[in-house]
């Protein structure tokens, strides 16, 4: 069945940096396109980047352009987030998703924290 498993997540002053990353499983992940949410306390689930299938295009959010860059590595079946000059306001769970069989599916979550 279709996993993904994120890790990279902690506590990170305000400048600072952190890498998120993905590890999918259970289908053909070269083939889907794979996106990076995050949800604050509080508030709605947002979409921050996403990825099409082979690593071609990508799509920010414009609260993250320019700070962050996903990227995948389709021989590991891993997505990546790169999250530079992290601000509070950038504090949430961070989840990956894949839309497969018509059919959304999200990892638990890394949490980023983003505090001096």
């Amino acid at each position: 069945q279709v996993q993904l498993v994120e890790s990279g997540g902690g506590l990170v002053h305000p400048g600072g940096s952190l890498r998120l990353s993905c590890a999918a499983s259970g289908f053909t992940f070269i083939r889907y396109a794979m996106k990076w949410y995050r949800q604050a306390p509080g508030k709605g689930r947002e979409l921050v980047a996403l990825i099409i299938a082979a690593g071609g295009s990508t799509n920010y959010a414009d609260s993250v352009k320019g700070r962050f860059t996903i990227s995948r590595d389709n021989a590991k079946n891993t997505v990546y987030l790169q999250m530079n000059s992290l601000k509070p306001e950038d504090t949430a769970v961070y989840c990956c998703n894949v839309r497969y069989g018509f059919r959304d599916y999200w990892g638990r979550g890394t949490q980023v924290t983003v505090s001096s």
